[in-house]
């Protein structure tokens, strides 16, 4: 199951992102409706298979994905998504695995990082959000 122990005891991890502009779209099949609690958080690393794989697409076609990143190297695509379960993100991994995707490495998200905003820029405070 893809439930860590931190998460069954209640403390769901937060990340913060920037929202990824999405045309109007149909939610893919199945999908949970956009209102939903997005609690469950996570990284997905996509390696492409044979033809590329369309970002803008992706964003559009699911209300998980916070944003994303275009690499060089191993992966071609990491995701950060804000899903509202574990079901969300193994239907999200299936259907970029059905549409061509070579390779989908899933990490969780137990806490995030954050600056804290009332201090300098060169110090080291960080926050950390379970």
């Amino acid at each position: 199951m893809l439930t860590p122990p931190a998460l069954a005891g209640g403390c769901v991890p937060a990340i913060r992102t920037v929202t990824v502009p999405r045309p109007a779209a149909a939610p893919a099949p199945s999908a949970p409706a956009p209102t939903a609690e997005r609690d469950f958080h996570a990284l997905m690393r996509i390696r492409c298979g044979p033809g590329p794989l369309d970002f803008h697409r992706l964003a559009a076609r699911f209300p998980a994905v916070r944003s994303g990143l275009a690499l060089a190297g191993e992966v071609d695509l990491e995701l950060r998504l804000a899903c509202t379960g574990p079901d969300e993100l193994r239907l999200i991994t299936a259907e970029l695995l059905r549409t061509g995707a070579a390779r989908v490495q899933v990490e969780l998200v137990l806490r995030s990082l954050t600056r804290a905003a009332d201090t300098d820029p060169a110090a080291t405070v960080w926050s950390c959000r379970p």
